[in-house]
């Protein structure tokens, strides 16, 4: 279930110890959560300082009762940018022709932005289904 939730290109929540939370797109592969994050962003310099973090990705359709939610923590690190898992994660919410896509999102890819991925592979991971019978 977790698997096929989170394929899903949904919006994830990450808060790190501050507090802060944020919104991000990410990309789960292999028990992994990948976001994209760069030198445009605080969260690299808040996880030097310390690399705990949570997020959760749900979501709550009223119309069908769908009621969905996966809650992950650990400890995430910083790791040099690959093209291919970008790549990989922008097409999961642009679609793969790249052309369409807002150049900024073609930049991260392509060109020279100091982009770096975080990596967080969960201590902590748990999902729940709340979903409900609408009447």
């Amino acid at each position: 279930m977790i698997d096929d939730f989170l394929a899903r290109p949904l919006t994830a929540r990450v808060a790190t110890d501050g507090p802060t939370v944020r919104p991000t797109w990410y990309l789960w592969e292999d028990g992994a959560f990948w976001i994209l994050s760069g030198p445009w962003s605080r969260l690299p310099a808040l996880l030097r300082e310390r690399p705990r973090i949570a997020l959760t990705v749900d979501v709550c359709e009223l119309g069908t009762g769908v009621v969905l939610q996966v809650l992950a923590s650990g400890d995430a690190e910083l790791r040099p940018f690959d093209v291919a898992r970008g790549r990989r994660k922008l097409v999961r919410y642009l679609g793969v022709d790249e052309e369409r896509w807002d150049p900024r999102f073609r930049e991260y890819l392509h060109g020279d932005v100091g982009a770096v991925w975080v990596h967080l592979r969960p201590s902590r991971l748990v999902a729940k289904d709340l979903s409900y019978q609408v009447p």
